[in-house]
């Protein structure tokens, strides 16, 4: 159950990211939308800790930072592989996977414990 309130949260904040940044992000439909925010719950739990792990002395020397940049090519590798959901660009990946991040823990601290 728990799984699919954080699909359903995931994907009704990548598409209000993707109402109001319409340039950053695309989505062509709800479908779309909804096997984007699967396959970014999928990358995120099986590649995402690799890439930390390999990664952390430069997230050491950002103090962090680079997180934002593992998050970003996460967003942007669901972006090349899902139909309907564009991203535009590096940039627009990592200032999408934080806007995402951000709408999605609003959403969520709606939603009870």
């Amino acid at each position: 159950m728990f799984f699919a309130v954080r699909l359903i949260v995931n994907m009704v904040a990548i598409l209000i990211v993707s109402y109001l940044f319409p340039k950053m992000i695309r989505v062509d439909g709800f479908l779309a939308a909804l096997v984007a925010a699967f396959l970014l719950g999928i990358v995120n739990t099986i590649l995402r800790p690799v890439l930390v792990f390999l990664t952390f002395p430069i997230t050491l020397l950002t103090l962090g930072l680079f997180l934002l940049i593992i998050n970003g090519l996460m967003l942007w590798l669901v972006s090349a592989l899902v139909k309907g959901f564009y991203v535009s660009g590096f940039w627009g990946a990592v200032l999408g996977s934080i806007l995402i991040s951000a709408v999605s823990w609003i959403l969520s601290r709606f939603l009870p414990s």
